[in-house]
């Protein structure tokens, strides 16, 4: 009797585990699946300094536009406060530090992927909105 009582609750587990894969898993849209993220703005202050150092590629402690990749050597402009045409730890972290408070769109001071989406979607808006021909870049 006892036998069939484990049995029992062997067998759905197994069958559970062994049974037919969700279709789902197969089509492109999940295979491409980006779990969501949840940031603290403390945990991400706590990268800040790595991520400098990480672009510091010269180590000279300032990062210049060579340092950056295309896309991202706008960051200068935005963030050098002093007119040196370079970045300084604290103008990295000042600058860092808006663009997750502006992502931040419930200022709950944590940024999840959903808030980074909505960000990016109004921006791109707001883009569309200001060029001539109303396309976004």
């Amino acid at each position: 009797m006892r036998s069939w009582i484990v049995a029992a609750a062997i067998v759905p587990l197994f069958l559970a585990a062994c049974g037919a894969r969700d279709e789902d898993e197969e089509t492109p849209a999940a295979a491409n699946y980006s779990p969501p993220t949840v940031t603290s703005r403390l945990d991400f202050g706590s990268e800040i300094e790595r991520r400098f150092h990480d672009n510091d590629v010269n180590r000279d402690d300032k990062i210049t536009p060579d340092e950056l990749p295309e896309r991202l050597r706008p960051m200068i402009a935005r963030g050098d406060k002093n007119g040196d045409g370079a970045l300084s730890a604290e103008e990295w972290g000042n600058l860092l530090l808006d663009w997750f408070d502006r992502n931040d769109l419930n200022k709950d001071r944590t940024l999840t992927s959903e808030e980074r989406e909505t960000y990016r979607a109004q921006q791109r808006a707001r883009r569309a909105a200001a060029a001539p021909d109303g396309s976004a870049r």
